[in-house]
């Protein structure tokens, strides 16, 4: 149940970072099951195609995402730098509150 709570949120990430990188057809299939978490059969009624249909193109649509991520990287540099920001608000003091209004106009851009 945790991996797929886990594979559910990556994808999600995937998907917010290369989502202009896919087809409308890929796009729709996967906002409809990981965003509103439609079952398969939905998605297919929907589509008016065989539940069989959706699944490989979910399938080969999660294997497109990680392979822009491994060539990309988009989604690595994104928990990078949320780490970093992290440790940057945690080691601050309460004189330093001008350094975290800027941290959080940064994280307030992505």
């Amino acid at each position: 149940m945790q991996d797929d709570l886990n594979k559910t949120m990556r994808m999600n990430y995937l998907f917010d970072f290369y989502q202009g990188l896919l087809t409308d057809k890929q796009r729709n299939y996967l906002e409809r099951y990981y965003l509103e978490d439609e079952s398969l059969s939905e998605i297919a009624e929907t589509f008016q195609v065989s539940r069989q249909a959706v699944y490989d193109n979910i399938r080969r649509t999660d294997e497109l995402l990680e392979d822009y991520e491994q060539k990309l990287g988009l989604l690595k540099k994104f928990e990078q730098r949320k780490a970093l920001l992290d440790d940057m608000k945690a080691s601050l003091t309460q004189q330093d509150t001008a350094l975290l209004k800027l941290i959080e106009q940064i994280e307030s851009i992505e």
